[in-house]
């Protein structure tokens, strides 16, 4: 891999900003407050936000537009620039590590359907779009279609990155291969193969098939899960699971990357529209299977989960569960088990009214505090999923600063 000069000139100055920003003392606050917060022992609830609508925030933080030429180091880029905008610009408890996180290259033979996606946007220069999927599979002989991946390293990819990231980045700030953090959302993988409309339909009509995918599927995870264990190419060091962060003391991003010693993220939001019998039938009993592969699970999304709370609490090993702008939050607090974090979701639709309502926004969160505290719950509350602040990033700025206030950040 060669490189120019002016890919290492750009890559570099970014990272001496990094650098700078990984030094603020307030660094060391805010990863002792996550460790206390993981453990359940926290002094106040955590405020991050992330998945940001950066055509309207910061256009270099596109790939599109990213200035680095070399496609394996663009998404180094893009790292740095996020990372570096977000502690720059946003009032959060966001930590910045000491080190810069480089995706470990491997290969992954993938499950042998590529879905098909017609796409509208609003925003042209946005990431959200309105999508349809084309249904792949249709019949139950086409379940076959769905293969089990193979995991492997790629050596020589590894090796290259290895020699650019010494020759960028020496002399100013250490660097670490980030390893594979697991999705674990079947149904919404499925969606993607079948359309959501026919998902259900076919659930009704076709329960078989059905659990013949979700066998599939778990004998995929799990194939994979012990993939990433044989060589070594699980995360240990990314402190971040589906937009939260997860450290927790006494652990040393040099431990043994392997699953047994990291974070996945599982989910089902296709299903907030069907029973807990149908969840529990259909998404927990085979994610009980898979989830003990794994030190931690971080389980939900978009899903409203307080009406099946108490199935998806049981599955193994789960630590945090998303209380999404669906959930009720008083129901959700007061069902959740307190060895589980409730990780709360505000609304992004805040940001993207025609006038932006702090007195709503103060009003919400606090309400989300109140409900946590009156039932004695580990709260944190994760603001994702923005598609749009109207090209206004002071509401950004400050919904956060009002969440930092209402939490006693």
């Amino acid at each position: 891999m060669e490189l120019s000069k002016n890919d290492v000139s750009i890559l570099r100055r970014l990272a001496m900003r990094l650098k700078e920003i990984s030094l603020w003392p307030r660094q060391a606050e805010r990863r002792a407050l996550w460790e206390n917060h993981n453990a359940l022992h926290g002094a106040r609830p955590m405020f991050l936000c992330d998945q940001l609508p950066w055509n309207e925030l910061d256009e270099k933080c596109v790939y599109e537009r990213a200035e680095v030429t070399e496609p394996s180091l663009r998404g180094v880029e893009l790292f740095l620039r996020r990372e570096i905008w977000k502690a720059e610009n946003l009032n959060t408890d966001m930590v910045v590590d000491p080190y810069i996180k480089i995706r470990r290259p491997y290969k992954n033979t993938g499950y042998g359907l590529k879905s098909q996606v017609t796409q509208l946007k609003l925003d042209v220069s946005g990431d959200v779009s309105s999508q349809r999927m084309k249904c792949m599979i249709n019949e139950p002989e086409d379940v076959e279609k769905i293969l089990i991946p193979q995991i492997s390293p790629d050596r020589e990819a590894e090796e290259e990155l290895r020699q650019a990231a010494d020759e960028v980045f020496d002399g100013i700030m250490p660097w670490r291969f980030t390893g594979e953090i697991m999705h674990l959302g079947a149904w919404d993988t499925i969606a993607y193969w079948m359309g959501v409309e026919n998902l259900y339909i076919e659930l009704m009509d076709r329960p078989e098939m059905m659990h013949r995918i979700m066998e599939r599927m778990t004998q995929a995870y799990i194939s994979m899960a012990k993939d990433f264990e044989k060589y070594r190419l699980y995360d240990t060091c990314e402190n971040y699971c589906h937009c939260s962060q997860t450290y927790q003391a006494g652990e040393s991003p040099d431990r043994e990357a392997i699953p047994a010693n990291g974070w996945a993220f599982g989910l089902a939001q296709p299903f907030t529209s069907v029973s807990p019998k149908v969840t529990d039938e259909f998404e927990c009993a085979y994610m009980k299977r898979v989830f003990p592969y794994f030190k931690n699970i971080y389980y939900g999304c978009c899903d409203r989960l307080d009406d099946r709370l108490e199935i998806v609490s049981a599955l193994p090993n789960v630590r945090k569960l998303s209380c999404s702008p669906w959930s009720h939050r008083e129901a959700f607090a007061e069902k959740l088990p307190r060895h589980i974090i409730m990780s709360n979701k505000p609304s992004p639709a805040f940001l993207a009214t025609d006038r932006f309502d702090e007195d709503a926004v103060r009003k919400d969160i606090r309400f989300t505090v109140e409900c946590a505290r009156k039932n004695g719950v580990t709260l944190e509350l994760i603001l994702k999923d923005v598609s749009t602040v109207r090209y206004d990033i002071k509401r950004l700025q400050r919904f956060c600063d009002i969440a930092m206030e209402e939490i006693g950040g």
